[in-house]
């Protein structure tokens, strides 16, 4: 078997997340990189913060995989005294070239969605949102139902979640009712409140996803208050609901590879790029449904 190069990597990824199925707004595929060169080891990492730049370049990597783009807005300058040109610098300096599947990961069958509604055991699956032309099954996010003859409540949603995720510092959220019951469920890796419209159309009762902001949120519910009370919400960390697609893409690109007679390593970064380090609760008493902590 001989050892891959940049390009021979970079199809095999396309091939498993076209980038077709990228959202028009989204930035995708090589970002840096010489295409002909051997790539002996690759890392699999959900930031290119400087961390994770920090281990693929000191840890002798060829190649790192992202989830999210080194460049995902368009920069004036490269010059090494900018972030991100420092952070390009570094990369060519070493060898290292950085690829990223991002909007195209959410979408395609066994993606990010995919891989966050397989740790709450939820089947009969179709897109939230699909991709145009793309086949049946792909696009953003999940509507799922939970297991025929299963019980599930928010709480209960929220309390595996807690379980099964990394842990943060933030950690699991409800805003709505955490005993309302739940056969429908809907879920989005990453960022998701600009999907309510497609969630309410559903008929999900619960909506989870990342980064909830209080004026969307507070919007959701008073909407769902004015019509059956669906959907309840349940925020999470992006970090932590994206972070579970690694190891799956990590096994779906070392099998491509293989099968097209490649040898090459492949490892999944440990680095954690949650950004939130402290969180202080305030007062002495606490409603604790999933490890967080609220004020009463």
């Amino acid at each position: 078997m001989t050892h891959p190069t940049v390009s021979d990597v970079v199809r095999a990824c396309d091939a498993l997340w076209p980038p077709e199925y990228a959202e028009s707004w989204d930035t995708v595929g090589l970002a840096v990189g010489d295409p002909t060169a051997e790539v002996r080891r690759i890392l699999v990492a959900l930031d290119p913060v400087d961390a994770d730049l920090d281990e693929a370049i000191a840890g002798g990597y060829d190649f790192l995989l992202t989830h999210h783009p080194l460049l995902l807005r368009g920069v004036t300058s490269v010059h090494a005294g900018t972030l991100k040109g420092g952070a390009v610098h570094a990369l060519v300096r070493a060898g290292v070239a950085a690829f990223n599947a991002h909007t195209n990961a959410d979408s395609a069958v066994g993606g990010v969605s995919d891989a966050l509604a397989d740790v709450l055991d939820l089947q009969d699956r179709r897109p939230l949102v699909g991709t145009p032309g793309a086949p049946e099954g792909t696009g953003l996010g999940r509507v799922t139902t939970v297991p025929a003859g299963a019980s599930a409540t928010v709480l209960s949603v929220a309390r595996t979640l807690a379980a099964e995720l990394p842990p943060t510092i933030t950690g699991v959220r409800i805003a709505g009712d955490p005993e309302a019951p739940v056969s429908t469920v809907a879920v989005l890796g990453g960022a998701g409140d600009s999907l309510f419209d497609a969630v309410r159309a559903s008929g999900a009762e619960v909506y989870v996803t990342s980064d909830l902001r209080h004026h969307p949120a507070t919007e959701a519910r008073d909407t769902a208050a004015r019509g059956n009370g669906t959907p309840h919400l349940i925020d999470i960390s992006h970090w932590a609901a994206e972070s579970l697609w690694l190891e799956p893409a990590a096994d779906a690109l070392s099998a491509a590879l293989d099968a097209n007679g490649f040898d090459v390593g492949i490892e999944v970064s440990r680095t954690v790029s949650d950004a939130w380090t402290v969180r202080i609760d305030q007062g002495t008493e606490r409603t604790d449904f999933t490890g967080g902590a609220g004020r009463e």
